[in-house]
């Protein structure tokens, strides 16, 4: 078994796709280790996106990031990291696969619903930063 973060980002949240969200991790037969509701400051979005800074999507998406709550999980699982980004789909939601959580319900690429950790050393970092 092994650890990673997820994160309903605003979109997800106004949007009242958190109960699907998790009830979608549920069932796949993830263990809720962690879950926290709050908003980002700017410093905290800022440390959290940071292997994104040279990026530039980073100002827009450190912006939406903190324009509303959001709801970050830690979950326990077998093959945890790849098996949730595979179940959130691509980044880009118009080409995320139907039946993906960003195929399903994402708009675009900041407004994509969710975040989850691409590896076991980004979750170490990330859930730092929240939890």
């Amino acid at each position: 078994m092994s650890q990673t973060l997820i994160v309903i980002k605003p979109d997800g949240v106004k949007r009242k796709l958190v109960g699907e969200i998790i009830s979608r991790i549920e069932r796949k037969g993830f263990e809720i280790i962690k879950l926290k509701m709050f908003t980002f400051t700017r410093e905290q979005a800022v440390d959290f996106y940071s292997t994104h800074s040279n990026e530039s999507f980073f100002e827009p998406l450190v912006e939406f990031v903190t324009s509303g709550p959001v709801v970050a999980i830690v979950l326990d699982g077998e093959n945890a990291v790849n098996t949730l980004r595979l179940m959130i789909g691509l980044t880009r939601s118009y080409e995320a696969s139907p039946g993906t959580i960003r195929g399903d319900f994402g708009l675009g690429t900041t407004t994509n619903i969710i975040h989850a950790s691409d590896s076991s050393k980004s979750f170490e970092r990330e859930s730092r930063v929240i939890f």
